[in-house]
């Protein structure tokens, strides 16, 4: 019976451990299970506002004005509560009844269309058929006249064909002496801009300026300049437009760029572009980039400055600023970082958009934040840069301290929208903090993103750069136009004069004389300023 016994217990033990291990292994794998289920509902969520954003990118409003916020910028105490908002009824006001008149001033509609003041006038006068009196047959005399109307006439431009002859001159007396050399003089026609083409200065202007000011492709541009009788075909403007920025604007860039790499502050900014022949061996698919630079007005005339590349690599824009000392401002990608001798300024407008993506109340907090900012900048926006860095340490600082408290202690964990916005504006708190110590650095990359505009509407016309000297061309060309554009000048007219003298001008042997040519120079200002 002694060893029945032991033998059951020997069981039961054995059968105990064997469930035990099997409660623990159990309870592992609920363990992994929960963890594996907290995962996917934080993915969930994160997929949800990510689609919940998509979703109000493809159908929602394009504004990045809140719409919890009033046009004055507070928001509402009252809108939730019902009883604030829903008009009060009662039956002694229900049966009032209130007259009154209102006197309304009667105002000319102002015209949306007009002629400047320039504009030639040619008066056609109109009188009766005959000016014999019907009644006694005498003749009547003019008592006045009116303007009956007026009206725009569009002339079409034309095209001609200028030929310049030389004309030789010899001296006759000096040939009849035989001691004496001939005397001969010839005149001399000014150099073209290509030479051997018969494009001249105006026409190379104006497929400049529809390219890159009215952003018209040079394939569309054919049959235009065929109704004006220049028969030719894309691939011969494309030659053009590269000959012209490589030996006459490419110097003035140049010139741009010097003066630029002078400044201490600057916007700099990118935007993808397409190359069809890449030296790199990378498909035409591939993306090539295009680069922006822009000096702020605090520190003389604007210049934008745009740099075709076949990358977004750190080194590119090592290449432009090479021996450059300044304050970059810039958004939050990676490549703008770690230079020497460059102190990085982030943009507050990149930091707004994250937390209003993160469509939450947190998120609007963070946008108060943002909002406060944008107002006191508003109220420096005229100050001297100086007045502005006071103001800014007094009333600016101490809300970019109190937000960045905010986000650094408050419990933002995982990958949704409103941890990206907190990780966003914590891992660049230092560059988000420039603008408070120089009043001459902005308080966002705005600056920038507008000056890459028109590239970006232009790339949506021209499609692509069949070669990298195309996409160099655009570039030159664009930064003219961009730079000529935010200092009053006409680009047209800037270009056929640059196109006019610089080939007849030793710029090379004299490079200083490029000062004279630059948009805001005097000569520029008076011979191409825009009207």
């Amino acid at each position: 019976m002694a060893i029945v016994s032991s033998t059951n217990e020997n069981q039961n033990d054995k059968l105990i451990r064997l469930l035990e291990e099997q409660l623990a292994h159990t309870n592992q794998q609920n363990q992994e299970l929960s963890k594996k289920l907290d995962q996917s509902l934080k993915q969930n969520e994160a997929l949800s506002q990510q689609l919940q954003h998509l979703t109000k990118l493809l159908y929602g409003s394009k504004t990045e004005k809140s719409k919890y916020n009033m046009p004055d910028g507070q928001m509402s105490l009252f809108e939730d509560d019902r009883s604030f908002t829903d008009s009060e009824h009662t039956e002694e006001q229900s049966q009032q009844t209130v007259s009154y008149t209102v006197v309304r001033k009667i105002q000319k509609k102002k015209r949306n269309d007009s002629l400047r003041d320039d504009v030639e006038v040619e008066e056609i006068h109109h009188h009766p058929e005959n000016t014999v009196c019907n009644c006694c047959r005498s003749q009547m005399i003019e008592i006045g006249n009116i303007i009956a109307r007026e009206e725009a006439i569009f002339i079409p431009a034309k095209m001609m064909k200028v030929q310049h002859i030389e004309h030789a001159y010899e001296c006759k007396n000096c040939k009849s002496d035989s001691s004496q050399p001939a005397r001969i003089k010839r005149g001399k026609a000014p150099q073209p801009a290509i030479q051997r083409s018969i494009a001249s200065p105006s026409v190379l202007a104006k497929v400049i300026y529809d390219k890159f000011a009215q952003y018209l492709p040079l394939y569309r541009q054919v049959n235009e300049w065929a109704r004006y009788g220049l028969n030719t075909n894309d691939k011969n403007l494309s030659n053009w437009v590269i000959r012209t920025a490589h030996d006459w604007l490419l110097p003035i860039y140049e010139r741009m760029k010097e003066l630029m790499m002078s400044k201490s502050v600057l916007h700099v900014d990118e935007t993808y572009a397409q190359i069809i022949h890449r030296s790199d061996g990378k498909s035409g698919q591939s993306n090539a980039y295009n680069w922006v630079y822009r000096s702020v007005p605090s520190q003389g005339p604007t210049m934008i400055l745009f740099q075709s590349s076949l990358s977004r690599a750190r080194s590119v824009l090592e290449s432009f600023t090479e021996g450059y000392t300044g304050t970059i401002i810039c958004d939050g990608y990676s490549a703008y970082n770690k230079i020497g001798g460059i102190t990085f300024a982030n943009c507050w407008a990149h930091v707004r958009r994250y937390w209003l993506k993160a469509d939450s109340k947190n998120g609007q907090v963070g946008v108060k934040y943002c909002d406060e900012l944008y107002r006191l900048e508003r109220e420096f926006k005229h100050l001297s840069p100086s007045k502005r860095r006071k103001k800014r340490r007094k009333y600016s600082k101490p809300i970019v301290e109190e937000f960045l408290n905010w986000v650094e202690t408050s419990p933002f964990f995982g990958k949704n929208a409103l941890a990206k916005a907190a990780e966003y504006t914590l891992n660049r708190a230092n560059g988000l903090k420039a603008f408070l110590n120089d009043g001459r650095i902005e308080i966002d990359n705005n600056p920038a993103e507008n000056a890459i505009r028109p590239n970006v509407i232009g790339r949506k016309n021209w499609l692509f750069s069949v070669s990298e000297a195309g996409a160099k061309a655009n570039a030159i060309c664009l930064s003219i136009a961009e730079t000529a554009k935010s200092n009053g000048v006409d680009f047209y007219e800037y270009i056929k004069k640059l196109l006019t003298d610089l080939p007849n001008i030793a710029i090379h042997q004299n490079p200083e004389i490029l000062n004279h040519y630059m948009p805001w120079s005097k000569k520029i200002q008076e011979t191409c300023n825009r009207k």
